[in-house]
């Protein structure tokens, strides 16, 4: 490849979205015509739809090691973040005001949630992470109280890539609750781990888990919440009482059936795309520190395989991203899943006291698709856009 010239655009923004592959495409094309039909529909035609999905739903369950009813189908991440919040705190019956603990570096979808549940009079906790970007079990178990009902920390951040301690945090809970006779739930996004980690439900000791189908190279508008038997919930939307009364709404069957078949083939090539990934990473992680030395990465090295977060001091990151799609690389600042009637600087890497790099960090994020070739691009090119 020409360095100058890339032969096709350069996608690094796979934290934010990835493609759907062709065999879940493939998966999914009967259900957007041949077989159409709305599940909850009594006769043969409506009888298929229904069946794919409640294949879909074991398919799924069984990856995860949990009872196909304890899968609930959502139309994205943030409607299943949503839903396992403000569902288990609407079916609050104390007296005193829930308490809820989460970290300052969560997702919006989770971050918004909770200052929704601020406002109805609930008491939230935001615990700081460590300069590498983790939340540690001990200060959860600080954090706990006899009020506190939710726990809601994600399994790795979508902007840094840091991986939490996920069993280690469930574990501290469930000795808080045993010891104090309580309910405590514990709810985790796994939505960027699902690429490269076994999620099981029981080995990380959560009560709710989050999945979106568009980071596992599904279609987009669809997720699912994994609802442990016996956790107290509520509804959040109502209607036709689908997905057991939880989720009202006609199913995305075609996105259903898409997100299980992406689902199965990230999860048995996990492994293997992380070990690949890794490799890449490291790869580029070392050529930037060696052509920009001022340059600092984000968060600990404990990351997730195909994330990539530097601060360029100085850079304004805006810029930069445009003038990388300039050259035909796609990359990003800060997290996409905001809109851009909002300020683009970082809270996530304020909140590791990087100072003076929320404003001026790129995240570069590999995928299935990406090379050691787009890797050289990207760093030639940053070379020649970026100066210190």
């Amino acid at each position: 490849m020409n360095l100058f010239f890339p032969q096709k655009r350069i996608f690094l923004d796979y934290a934010s979205t990835t493609p759907v592959l062709p065999e879940v495409l493939d998966a999914m094309k009967p259900f957007f015509k041949d077989h159409f039909a709305n599940p909850s529909a009594i006769y043969k035609e409506g009888m298929d739809a229904k069946k794919a999905v409640g294949e879909a739903r074991h398919e799924i369950a069984g990856l995860l090691g949990v009872r196909k009813e304890e899968i609930f189908f959502t139309g994205s991440g943030t409607e299943s973040c949503n839903l396992a919040i403000l569902g288990v705190v609407n079916s609050y019956k104390g007296n005193r005001p829930p308490h809820i603990i989460t970290s300052t570096i969560e997702h919006p979808a989770v971050a918004q949630a909770l200052q929704a549940v601020e406002k109805m009079g609930g008491r939230v906790t935001y615990l700081e992470p460590t300069e590498e970007g983790i939340v540690s079990a001990e200060a959860v178990a600080e954090a706990l109280t006899k009020d506190t009902i939710l726990v809601s920390i994600m399994y790795a951040n979508n902007e840094i890539g840091t991986v939490q301690p996920i069993k280690e945090i469930g574990k501290v809970i469930r000795e808080y609750r045993n010891q104090e006779t309580k309910e405590i739930y514990f709810h985790t996004d796994a939505s960027q781990a699902a690429n490269y980690f076994s999620i099981s439900p029981a080995r990380l000791g959560v009560d709710l888990l989050t999945l979106d189908a568009t980071k596992i190279y599904g279609p987009k508008g669809v997720g699912l919440l994994y609802i442990k038997d016996g956790v107290r919930i509520v509804p959040i939307t109502y209607g036709g009482g689908q997905e057991g009364g939880l989720r009202s709404g006609t199913e995305n069957v075609a996105g259903i059936v898409g997100m299980a078949k992406a689902f199965s083939i990230v999860q048995k090539d996990a492994e293997k795309e992380s070990s690949r990934l890794t490799i890449l990473r490291d790869y580029c992680i070392k050529n930037i520190k060696k052509s920009f030395p001022r340059a600092t990465l984000n968060g600990g090295l404990d990351r997730l395989p195909n994330n990539i977060n530097f601060c360029f001091p100085g850079i304004d990151s805006e810029f930069a991203v445009l003038s990388l799609d300039a050259e035909g690389i796609a990359v990003s600042a800060a997290s996409s899943c905001r809109t851009l009637a909002k300020n683009h600087s970082s809270y996530v890497i304020e909140a590791i006291h990087k100072h003076g790099c929320s404003s001026s960090s790129l995240r570069f994020t590999l995928g299935r698709d990406t090379k050691k070739k787009d890797i050289d691009f990207l760093i030639h090119t940053l070379i020649r856009r970026i100066r210190e």
